[in-house]
């Protein structure tokens, strides 16, 4: 049984919205593979449920977050803080792949995933899934979150390469 885990964090619902359109596209991916899906555990699970043990199980990731500030959204910053020195050096080689929903620009919150990520030494896989809503004004970034159609299908993409990806092993 292989496992992708796709830890997430979602302030105004847009991030979370894209997650499941990838977790119902990798369902999807992986059961259209000759019933093979029975052999892909596809878990999103939000970044304040996720404990160290779990990256532990998990042959592959997502990191899903909002671009906060130019960073990441501070609950998926502190599951880094307080799962990075369990886990490290127990997860060098392993698969990763980042998804971040942000107003206009995105790559803070990327290169910030990525350093992370370096530290575990794990690799990534896909280029990052980067959909931007042009919120600008606070009343804008606050305000709830619908990814449109292409946004989501991008996001239904993403999804069925990195569940396709992990069952058959490529990472």
């Amino acid at each position: 049984m292989r496992r992708l885990l796709l830890v997430w964090w979602s302030n105004t619902g847009g991030t979370r919205a894209l997650v499941e359109a990838a977790v119902d596209a990798g369902r999807e991916a992986c059961a259209a593979l000759a019933d093979a899906s029975s052999d892909l555990e596809l878990c999103a699970v939000r970044c304040d449920r996720v404990a160290p043990a779990a990256l532990l199980r998990a042959d592959a990731f997502v990191f899903a977050t909002p671009e906060c500030l130019g960073s990441v959204a501070g609950p998926m910053k502190s599951f880094f803080d307080r799962c990075y020195y369990p886990v490290l050096d127990a997860l060098a080689g392993r698969a990763y792949a980042t998804l971040v929903c942000a107003g206009t620009d995105g790559h803070g919150a990327i290169r910030q995933v990525d350093r992370i990520a370096t530290g575990w030494r794990l690799r990534r896989v896909a280029e990052p899934c980067l959909v931007l809503t042009g919120a600008q004004t606070p009343e804008q970034i606050a305000a709830p979150k619908h990814p449109d159609a292409q946004a989501l299908a991008r996001a239904r993409r993403f999804g069925a390469t990195l569940a396709a990806g992990t069952l058959a092993g490529v990472w």
